[in-house]
């Protein structure tokens, strides 16, 4: 199946999704059909810090129109929070679209995750994924750490990059939820976020969302839509 990515958001996650399905496509000895479309980080962050979903569910919507042009069959966007609209988003959109909520859940009740500990947007981490790990207990930064973690995590997305003293402070609050609010692992609510971890050991298990998604996306490529959870 034909799949077509909305990147951009940013561009260190769309790379991340394009060399995830590579490999899995190459594993597997399947060819690839991919296109992608760049979105902008920036109007993504501002309509989500503002809470305009239907302004970005139409953006999204439109990029959708030309991937579908181009012969894409379903579409997936490599950003967890740029599902912020996906409910919004849904109803718009001229493919059928690859939630990365429910690939997530899916992911994590396989792992037989019973408490896990979220790190990501502010609006990713106070929903539990937007709803979607229901049954599965989520513990999140609290006091002044949520909307730290937010921040050091939206600075890491639009720059691609991460200081040396954003990873420490997302290193240690991980460890909170680990060691103090008794996380089994910390999922790594935010695309990007393998910026920071990637290759580290923080001193605690980690489980990337985004390569749930990667997962769900490479199944439902080689195998159709009926593959894909939910």
């Amino acid at each position: 199946m034909h799949i077509g990515l909305i990147g951009g958001i940013g561009p260190a996650a769309t790379e991340f999704y394009y060399r995830h399905l590579v490999a899995r496509h190459e594993a597997a000895g399947r060819p690839m059909e991919l296109t992608i479309v760049h979105a902008h980080v920036h109007k993504l962050a501002a309509n989500a810090m503002a809470g305009r979903t239907e302004a970005q569910a139409a953006e999204f919507a439109a990029l959708t129109g030309r991937l579908k042009g181009a012969g894409a069959e379903a579409v997936a966007i490599t950003s967890i929070g740029g599902h912020f609209c996906f409910d919004a988003f849904e109803p718009l959109s001229p493919l059928p679209a690859l939630n990365v909520a429910p690939a997530i859940a899916a992911g994590l009740r396989a792992r037989g995750i019973e408490k896990i500990g979220l790190i990501g947007t502010a609006v990713a981490m106070t929903t539990g994924i937007y709803g979607a790990l229901t049954g599965i207990g989520t513990v999140i930064p609290e006091g002044d750490d949520l909307q730290t973690t937010n921040d050091v995590y939206i600075a890491l997305a639009r720059a691609g990059a991460v200081s040396e003293d954003g990873r420490a402070t997302l290193f240690r609050i991980g460890r909170d939820l680990v060691e103090r609010q008794g996380a089994e692992a910390v999922l790594l609510a935010g695309t990007d976020l393998f910026v920071a971890f990637e290759g580290r050991d923080p001193g605690y298990p980690t489980i990337d969302g985004a390569l749930l998604h990667i997962d769900a996306i490479a199944r439902a490529s080689m195998d159709g839509l009926a593959a894909y959870p939910g």
